[in-house]
């Protein structure tokens, strides 16, 4: 059975930020820390806050002290003024998506106009925006409710940012008609939309879709009824342990997809494990899927790939067998991946469950594997010349530096920080050390001309894309 993972399952940018935000608060913060409501619909998730000790407030108390942090969906503004004045620290993570929306209710609203919200008026988000409207909010969930509503003089019409698309334009075209002197505004969100239109081209090449996502979530039961709206078998499950095969028995291929508030790591287990389910009369195809899994967590791949990138670099620079310099990538980028997976261990536990395991059963035998590869990594440059060592020596340095504080960096709050800890530092630091172990120090070793290194290395910028692609291909899985 061919398994095909949705390219726009899992969290989207508004619960990412949320989540970030709460767990740097707790990082950060000595204060409790609390979400008003549950940060987002998805109830390994919330387990998972609760074990860092990060608990949510469903009420405004008459006072206290910690940080609240209100949720991608918004509040009431009355709400977030209310815990103002009660002592707490607010951060507000409302996603950007939400706010547009508030302030488009907030500003016409001044100007006397009704609201008309197409979306569950009991969502969260829902009630949030209503808070805006100055008690002239009205929601619709059917184009009945819409048109039992009264002839607004003045109105402006806007979706819950998860709505479904295909009923908003029907909202928009029976408004279009019937009352053209309404503002509308297209305000379902880009990645709602990506997701809804993805899943309608999968289900019609598919022969059964898989939606994994809470089961509170709107925006994740708006996907499983387009699924079940495409007549193919469609099942919602919140992880793989609900999963009914007998759904699936007669299903050559399968679709999985999550809403916006499911962690790539549920995604992935929900993949591995059904994938492992309807191989696993295949003992060879099982014992594949094991080496490959190992190569993946272990990075052995990822570090075949910068060897394979950068012999493919020195041959673009001219310089033909190169097989030293891809060696050195080869064991830079093993040792570095391994070290980095060791010191996230922890934070691996709610992201990358399965690899954090993996890396706490062998955590010896991987440290080792990490130290030797680097010191062999560095003897071969040495062997190459002072400067490809000095050069790979700082990248090691670097990239030691990104998890724990060798580099002294000081925080806004005056706190010794670490590299990481700079917003967009992991992107700057992965391109520069690719780019240097792929393509400088080949050059630096061959005195290749400037052009042919400013080109090769600028192609080397590309090499998340390159890779994954490659990756992908080869594994059939979504890395």
């Amino acid at each position: 059975m061919k398994i095909v993972v949705a390219k726009t399952a899992g969290f989207c940018m508004g619960v990412r930020r949320a989540v970030d935000m709460v767990l740097d608060a707790s990082n950060l913060s000595s204060d409790p820390i609390y979400t008003y409501g549950p940060l987002i619909h998805n109830p390994q998730v919330l387990a998972m806050l609760e074990e860092k000790k990060i608990f949510r407030i469903d009420k405004v108390p008459e006072t206290g002290t910690g940080v609240v942090l209100i949720r991608a969906h918004g509040v009431p503004p009355e709400d977030e003024k209310a815990l103002k004045d009660a002592g707490f620290t607010v951060i507000n993570a409302t996603c950007p998506r939400v706010v547009r929306v508030q302030v488009i209710i907030n500003k016409y609203a001044k100007k006397g106009y009704s609201t008309i919200i197409i979306g569950d008026g009991k969502h969260p988000e829902v009630i949030g925006l209503l808070g805006y409207a100055e008690g002239k909010g009205h929601t619709v969930t059917t184009m009945a409710q819409l048109c039992a509503l009264p002839g607004f003089e003045n109105a402006v019409v806007v979706a819950q940012t998860t709505q479904d698309t295909a009923f908003y334009d029907e909202i928009k075209a029976w408004c279009k008609i019937n009352a053209p002197h309404y503002q509308i505004f297209d305000t379902i969100c880009g990645s709602t939309e990506r997701r809804q239109t993805e899943i309608r081209e999968l289900a019609k090449v598919n022969d059964a879709v898989i939606v994994v996502g809470g089961k509170q979530s709107g925006n994740t039961k708006r996907l499983a009824q387009i699924a079940s709206g495409t007549g193919k078998p469609a099942v919602h499950i919140e992880d793989v342990s609900q999963m009914d095969y007998g759904k699936l028995s007669s299903a050559k291929s399968v679709v999985i997809t999550a809403g916006a508030s499911t962690p790539n790591w549920i995604i992935n287990d929900a993949y591995a494990q059904i994938q492992s389910n309807l191989h696993r009369q295949h003992p060879v195809k099982t014992f594949l899927f094991l080496i490959r899994d190992f190569l993946l967590k272990t990075n052995i791949m990822a570090a075949a790939g910068a060897g394979f990138l950068t012999y493919a670099c020195s041959m673009l620079q001219g310089i033909s067998k190169d097989l030293k310099h891809a060696l050195i990538a080869m064991l830079y980028v093993l040792s570095m991946q391994i070290l980095n997976n060791l010191f996230t261990i922890k934070s691996d536990k709610y992201n990358h469950p399965q690899r954090a395991l993996f890396y706490e059963k062998n955590r010896m035998y991987l440290c080792v594997l990490a130290v030797l590869s680097g010191a062999a990594g560095l003897y071969l440059s040495f062997i190459t010349g002072v400067v490809s060592f000095f050069i790979l020596l700082v990248m090691t340095l670097l990239g030691l530096s990104y998890n724990i504080k060798i580099i002294p960096l000081i925080s806004k709050k005056g706190q010794i920080a670490r590299i990481k800890d700079i917003p967009g530092s992991k992107t700057v630091l992965i391109t520069i050390a690719w780019g240097t172990v792929t393509c400088l120090l080949p050059a630096v070793a061959n005195q290749s001309d400037l052009l042919s290194v400013a080109v090769v290395f600028l192609f080397t910028f590309s090499r998340d894309t390159f890779l994954t692609s490659c990756l992908t291909l080869f594994c059939n899985l979504r890395i």
